[in-house]
């Protein structure tokens, strides 16, 4: 437990999935193609982002501290990435898929979740426009950021899927200094 909450605290050493990053097109962000793996992940409906990412990361959080059926505890891994769905208006429920990837020794064959809201998910490879930011993010940055990223996307001409999206953070809520937050956009002909 201490281990895992002193990685929490201080994000350091922690496994980050493999990706290969592509040319850039933009000064403003980055083209990376992530390999196949496989995250613990959880979905979450509601309208606000935030305590949608709370709740999920408090099912994972237990999952990794051994709430599965081997009784097993894993390694905190970075980034925390949350999948977003948008409902059908600004008012409607938007489907929050929050995410941690798993360390390498469970790739193969991860501990089973006790938890029936937590499952493993199989992404597939997949290529993102990423635009990176620092600071707390809050749902108002998040939107802002993928605005930006939008809007970067379309000043170079690039083909991007509007919805899903994707953010990812890197560092626990402790870590008051240099914070890695991102957005991720997918490359048109990656729905997932």
């Amino acid at each position: 437990m201490l281990t895992a909450l002193k990685k929490v605290v201080f994000s350091t050493g922690l496994q980050n999935p493999k990706f290969t990053e592509e040319e850039k097109k933009g000064e403003d962000y980055e083209v990376r193609t992530y390999h196949a793996t496989r995250w613990m992940s959880t979905a979450v409906s509601g309208t606000q982002w935030d305590p949608a990412i709370r709740t999920g990361f408090q099912r994972l959080f237990k999952y990794i501290q051994g709430n599965n059926k081997d009784k097993v505890k894993v390694e905190m891994t970075a980034p925390v990435t949350c999948r977003v769905d948008p409902g059908a208006g600004p008012a409607c429920e938007s489907k929050f898929t929050v995410s941690f990837y798993i360390p390498e020794e469970h790739q193969e064959s991860p501990p089973e979740p006790s938890d029936p809201d937590v499952f493993v998910e199989h992404r597939k490879e997949l290529t993102v426009y990423v635009r990176t930011y620092g600071g707390f993010s809050n749902e108002k940055m998040k939107q802002e950021e993928l605005l930006k990223l939008v809007e970067s996307l379309k000043r170079d001409g690039v083909q991007y899927v509007e919805a899903p999206y994707y953010t990812a953070g890197y560092d626990s809520p402790f870590k008051l200094t240099n914070r890695r937050n991102e957005v991720w956009i997918l490359k048109k002909g990656e729905e997932q």
